[in-house]
C-alpha cells in the first residue's frame, strides 16, 4: 500500500491538510486496441492526460501503470511520437536486464534442492533476499545470512523477506495476524474452497499453512503478485508474477493459464478472489484488470449461471467507496477494520481518527458475513448487517451511516450524515471542515466542485460524458 491518494505516474498533487491541487494526469482507459501500448520493466504501459483546471491537456503520453515516481521506472512516451529502430532495441535490452535474474523454472529447480539440504546448510541472504543453495555460499561470504532455515519458515516467506517500502511503487504492509485470521476463518465459514490472493501474500501463506496442518480444511490457494521474491518459495501452481495494474503476467501464456485454470475449476464453483492493492494506486486499471478475471472466471461458467459474479474482497481505504462502486454498483462496504503488521498508524485497538480506513468492498450480502463481537461489533437489526459499535443507526437516513467507525451526525441542510468534525457551510451550501477554505472546489471535481466524483465522470462537460461512454 501506498500513500492514501487515488494517483500514479504523473498524478494529482496534494497540497497542506491533503487537499488536491487543481492540476494532475489521468488515465485513459479507452486507447486504440489495434495500437498496443509500448513496453516498461512491469509490462504494458497505461495512456495519461494531463489535466489542469477541469481542462485536458492537447497530448497524451505512455507511462509505467506500477510505479508513480520517474526514479522507480523512467518511462515516458509520448502517445504520437515515433521511435527509431535503434531505440526500439535499447528498450527491449533495458526491459530484458530489468527482469528478475532467475526464470521461474530456475526458482523452482532451486526450491526443490533447497528443502532437499539438511537444516545446517539451509540458508538465506538477507541481503540478496535469496535462498542460497551450497554452490552460492562463496559469493554471499560477506553478506548477512541467515542459516539453519527450517521448512516452517519457508512456509511463511513473508517472515523471511524484508517488505518493499517504496511508498510511490510497491510499498508492501502486511496484514496483521488478527485480520489475516479473521479472512481465513471467514472464507472457510462461507464455503469457499479455492482463494485467488491477488497482492495478498501473507493470507496466501496462512491458507496453505491451515490447508497443511488441518485435514478437514480442503482450501486452496493462488497467490499474484509483482514481488518476484515470492517464486523461490512456490511451485508453479501456487504462484504467479503479476502486475495488477495492467493484468500483465511476466512469465507468459504458461502462467496465464495456470490462473484461468484455478479460476475455472469445478466450473468456476467456490471460488473467491481477495485483492489488497497499494492505496497510492488508480482505481480505474484496477477496475479493468479485476474484470479481465472476472470474464476469465466467467469462460468457465455454463450460460446458466451467466448471471452469477465472481466473489470479491476488495480491501481498500473507505473514502474510495464512491469511485469503487462507480466501477462495480453491487459492492458494499463492510464495516471492519483492516489492520496491518508494519504500518504505524493501520493498527488494531486505536481510537477515533487514529483507527485503520481500511475496509472490506464486497458483492457479497454482508447479511451473510459475521463480524467479531469481542472485537467492538454489533448487528443491527434494521440493516440487518453488522457494524462497528459507534456506528450508530440513523432514522432520517434509515442506515447506519458512518464510514470511519466513529459516530455520525445528521445535517437536515445537505440530508445525509457528516463526520462529527464537520459543521455545516453556508457559503459553501454543504458540511466541511470548520477551517475549509471557501475560495472554491480543493477536493473532488476540478470542473463542478462536487466531492463524491472526479473530474473524469462529471456530467457537466461533455468530453468526460465522451470518455466514460468509451
Amino acid at each position: 500500500m501506498a500513500a492514501p491518494r487515488d494517483g500514479l505516474g504523473a498524478v494529482e498533487t496534494e497540497g497542506n491538510g491533503g487537499r488536491s491541487e487543481s492540476s494532475g494526469a489521468e488515465v485513459v482507459l479507452s486507447s486504440d486496441p489495434a495500437t498496443p501500448a509500448p513496453l516498461c520493466p512491469h509490462g504494458p504501459t497505461l495512456l495519461f492526460v494531463k489535466v489542469s483546471q477541469g481542462r485536458e491537456g492537447t497530448r497524451r503520453f505512455y507511462a509505467c501503470s506500477a510505479c508513480r515516481d520517474r526514479k522507480d521506472c523512467n518511462f515516458f512516451q509520448w502517445e504520437d511520437e515515433k521511435l527509431s529502430g535503434a531505440r526500439l532495441a535499447a528498450r527491449e535490452a533495458y526491459n530484458r536486464r530489468c527482469q528478475p535474474p532467475l526464470s521461474r523454472t530456475q526458482c523452482v529447480e532451486r526450491y526443490l534442492k533447497f528443502i532437499e539440504l539438511p537444516l545446517s546448510q539451509r540458508k538465506f541472504c538477507q541481503r540478496c533476499q535469496q535462498l542460497l543453495l551450497p554452490d552460492d555460499w562463496e559469493k554471499h561470504g560477506e553478506h548477512q545470512v541467515v542459516g539453519d532455515v527450517s521448512l516452517t519458515q519457508l512456509k511463511r516467506p513473508s517472515r523471511l523477506l524484508y517488505p518493499l517500502e517504496n511508498k510511490k511503487t510497491n510499498a508492501q504492509y502486511l496484514f496483521a495476524d488478527r485480520s489475516c485470521q479473521f479472512l481465513v476463518d471467514l472464507l472457510s465459514t462461507l464455503g469457499f474452497r479455492r482463494v485467488l490472493c491477488v497482492g495478498t501474500p501473507r493470507l496466501h501463506e496462512l491458507i496453505r499453512l491451515k490447508a497443511s496442518g488441518d485435514k478437514k480444511s480442503n482450501i486452496k490457494s493462488l497467490l499474484l503478485d509483482i514481488d518476484f521474491r515470492y517464486s523461490q518459495f512456490y511451485m508453479e501452481d501456487s504462484f504467479c508474477h503479476y502486475n495488477m495494474f495492467n493484468h500483465h503476467f511476466f512469465d507468459g501464456k504458461a502462467a496465464l493459464e495456470v490462473c484461468r485454470t484455478f479460476l475455472q475449476e469445478d466450473k468456476g464453483e467456490g471460488v473467491i478472489m481477495v485483492t489488497d492493492p497499494p492505496f497510492g494506486g488508480l482505481v480505474e486499471p484496477l477496475a479493468v484488470t479485476f474484470k479481465k478475471l472476472i470474464a476469465m472466471w466467467k469462460e468457465g461458467q455454463s450460460q446458466d449461471n451467466s448471471h452469477k459474479e465472481l466473489p470479491i474482497f476488495w480491501i481498500f481505504p473507505y473514502f474510495f467507496e464512491s469511485r469503487i462502486c462507480q466501477f462495480f454498483p453491487s459492492f458494499c462496504m463492510l464495516d471492519y477494520q483492516v489492520d496491518y503488521d508494519n504500518h504505524a498508524l493501520y493498527k488494531h485497538g486505536k481510537t477515533g481518527r487514529k483507527q485503520s480506513p481500511v475496509r472490506i468492498f464486497t458483492n457479497i450480502p454482508p447479511n451473510k458475513i459475521i463480524l467479531p463481537i469481542e472485537e467492538g461489533y454489533r448487528f443491527c437489526p434494521l440493516c440487518q448487517r453488522y457494524v462497528s459499535l459507534e456506528n450508530q443507526h440513523c432514522e432520517h437516513c434509515n442506515s447506519c451511516t458512518s464510514k470511519d467507525g466513529r459516530k455520525w451526525n445528521h445535517c437536515f441542510f445537505c440530508k445525509k450524515c457528516v463526520k462529527p468534525s464537520w459543521i455545516h457551510c453556508s457559503i459553501c451550501n454543504h458540511c466541511a471542515l470548520p477551517d475549509h477554505s471557501c475560495e472554491g472546489p480543493k477536493d473532488g471535481c476540478f470542473v463542478c466542485g462536487e466531492l463524491d466524483h472526479k473530474r473524469s465522470t462529471c456530467p457537466n462537460i461533455s468530453t468526460s460524458k465522451k470518455v466514460n461512454k468509451e
